[in-house]
């Protein structure tokens, strides 16, 4: 750790120039009298780096000074600095460890195209902050210590004790077979097995975690891309499903299509209108989906489902009314 500590120190310096103690400790996450030990072991080593005292003092590298590392082709550097503004690394609790990498990475790139390949990069954003409904993504906080052991126990293919609360029930120990982590739209997720069967956890529920001796019982290799697109199939076709018979404006056909689970049937109508036989997860799936195309769209059956829209209009007409 202190090994890769030293390094980080080093690119730090390289990349920024002077930097005073307290600010390679933020930036290190640790201590300013670690850093200046730190900063003796380099000078030790033969490092060239010296401090410079006053108001705008810090510790610098003598010009011209590198480091060894292995370099990267422009394409493959810019992927990394890409991916680092991702949020996968953060639910995983890979955070400071991805900052020290992009450290690396730019370093690693050869003089002539190292700034351009930085500011290529600046200018490629993933999955920001907010959309362009300003709806916020919300990348749900994972202890680092349960982050480690979790992760731990997946690369090493140990079992994992974790304490984990279930929707709607109290937090209960359970003993898995890791398969493997996936991160989607800021949550993280523990694919596992549990006595043979499949099981999927939530990492933001998990409040403690233990890697166990036992190597878990799971195959050699894995297609964690193929296992959660099965596992996230069977989620969305479980439960009572529910068959609706709807006609919609073709402006908006492909948004109910996308909101449904599936199109059984599709025809034009002499009103110019799309009638489609489209099947949701539940009537509640249902009537969150029709209603978000308004007038649009009207149900034709079931029944059930035409009175849940109305009643939803009248109370909604109710509210906004004239007093």
């Amino acid at each position: 750790m202190r090994a890769d500590r030293l390094v980080s120190l080093v690119l730090l310096l390289r990349g920024r120039g002077r930097l005073t103690a307290t600010e390679l400790a933020d930036e290190l996450e640790v201590s300013t009298r670690t850093v200046l030990r730190d900063i003796e072991a380099l000078s030790a080593a033969g490092v060239p780096v010296y401090a410079e005292r006053g108001r705008r003092g810090g510790f610098a590298l003598l010009p011209g000074f590198r480091t060894e590392l292995t370099g990267l082709s422009h394409d493959e550097a810019i992927a990394l600095l890409v991916a680092g503004s991702r949020r996968g690394a953060q639910v995983f609790g890979l955070g400071s460890a991805l900052a020290s990498a992009m450290l690396k990475v730019v370093d690693a790139l050869p003089e002539s195209y190292r700034h351009t390949a930085a500011d290529v990069a600046q200018r490629l954003l993933i999955d920001p902050e907010t959309d362009l409904l300003s709806r916020r993504m919300v990348t749900e906080e994972v202890p680092g210590s349960i982050s480690a052991e979790v992760r731990r126990a997946v690369l090493a293919g140990n079992k994992l004790r974790i304490h984990y609360a279930a929707t709607g029930r109290s937090p209960e120990w359970r003993t898995v077979d890791p398969i493997g982590l996936v991160t989607v739209r800021g949550q993280g997720y523990l694919l596992a097995t549990r006595s043979g069967a499949e099981r999927t956890y939530r990492l933001s529920r998990v409040s403690a975690a233990e890697v166990l001796p036992e190597p878990a019982q799971r195959s050699e290799r894995v297609d964690l891309g193929r296992v959660w697109q099965e596992r996230s199939t069977r989620f969305r076709t479980g439960g009572d499903r529910i068959d609706v018979l709807v006609r919609v404006d073709p402006a908006r056909r492909d948004e109910l299509v996308s909101t449904a689970l599936a199109v059984r049937t599709e025809e034009s109508g002499a009103d110019g209108w799309l009638r489609l036989e489209v099947t949701f997860q539940d009537a509640r799936h249902a009537e969150w989906a029709l209603w978000q195309l308004t007038t649009d769209a009207e149900v034709l059956a079931p029944p059930s489902l035409r009175t849940c829209l109305r009643d939803r209009a009248a109370a909604i007409a109710a509210r906004y009314g004239a007093p």
